[in-house]
């Protein structure tokens, strides 16, 4: 940072806040807000100067050392309703809105003022300038990235872990043979041009179309990255044991069992974590802790998905094996 910069930024709290996903066709938008001390932190860019290996390394020192990090959230679906303009503020909004942190400024990169705050001003290039929002940069592409890398597992057929939803030849080829998916931007050109054109279904890896509980499961995955969690992997499984999210918050790994019920009729899909159950998850935990090398906290979850449409219902976030 340059020494003036580093001059008028010493002694005060900088919220910083970027945006990712503006331009995809597909997936939501994501806006990251940070606050961090210049010089807490070592490695720092805009996420875009950045390789993907460092990006992600510098995810749990930010966490780390930030007084604050928020993430909002903005669905295809709900930016085909609202507009893209609309949905950057709501989903700044929604980044800030856990802020309880003293701060002196808000800076959000760009020309384009995403929240309506007394202390909020833009700046161009913010994202090489300003530590705080460098960290939100890197906070938001790699949550987005993350995402959609997810969701590739169940949607395969549209390469969404390499384009990330961004407008590729690939892209483009997947869309004129396979029709415009759920997480497409409809209002967006090419989609626009395909609305009313019936999709062809999208087979899963298993060669078959994607079950209900493979839908639960990328809407709790979904949901996951919006409290905070980073999804390590999906539908991790090897000889005698599955584990359908691993995901990580903090400093620690969290083994997340989904359980989908459409009606309690015959009972919550909590219900079914059952003492036996949790005994798999705790073997299958073991299992990747082992083949992984890792040796930090760990803990077993339950996320329940009910109703149609689907909705998270519960999520117990720490579960014991009986």
């Amino acid at each position: 940072m340059p020494a003036r910069l580093t001059e008028w930024y010493t002694g005060r709290m900088i919220i910083g806040l970027d945006e990712v996903g503006r331009g995809a066709w597909a997936g939501p938008v994501v806006v990251a807000a940070a606050g961090i001390e210049p010089d807490r932190l070592a490695g720092l860019n805009d996420s875009k100067l950045l390789t993907k290996r460092r990006r992600e390394a510098l995810v749990p020192l930010i966490r780390q050392e930030a007084a604050f990090i928020g993430i909002g959230w903005v669905s295809a679906r709900t930016i085909d309703a609202i507009g893209m303009s609309a949905s950057l503020k709501l989903a700044a909004e929604r980044a800030v809105e856990g802020l309880s942190v003293p701060f002196d400024e808000i800076i959000i990169d760009g020309t384009i003022k995403l929240l309506d705050h007394p202390l909020a001003s833009t700046l161009p290039k913010a994202d090489t300038l300003i530590p705080s929002v460098m960290a939100a940069s890197v906070i938001a592409k790699v949550a987005r990235d993350d995402y959609m890398a997810a969701l590739a597992g169940i949607f395969p057929a549209y390469g969404f872990e390499k384009h990330v939803g961004y407008g590729t030849a690939a892209h483009t080829a997947a869309l004129r043979a396979h029709g415009v998916s759920a997480l497409h931007r409809q209002s967006f050109a090419p989609m626009s041009g395909m609305v009313g054109w019936t999709a062809k279904p999208v087979k899963a890896h298993t060669g078959i179309a994607p079950t209900a509980g493979q839908a639960a499961e990328t809407l709790a995955a979904e949901w996951l990255v919006r409290q905070g969690y980073a999804v390590i992997e999906r539908n991790w499984r090897t000889r005698g044991c599955e584990i359908d999210i691993i995901a990580q918050k903090d400093s620690a790994v969290s083994f997340v069992e989904v359980k989908y019920r459409r009606s309690t009729a015959s009972g919550r899909g909590l219900d079914y974590v059952t003492p036996a159950k949790q005994r798999q998850m705790n073997y299958a935990a073991e299992v990747w802790r082992h083949s992984h090398g890792y040796t930090g906290d760990y803990r077993l979850a339950a996320l329940e998905v009910g109703g149609l449409p689907m909705q998270v219902t519960e999520f117990v976030s720490d579960i014991h094996a009986g």
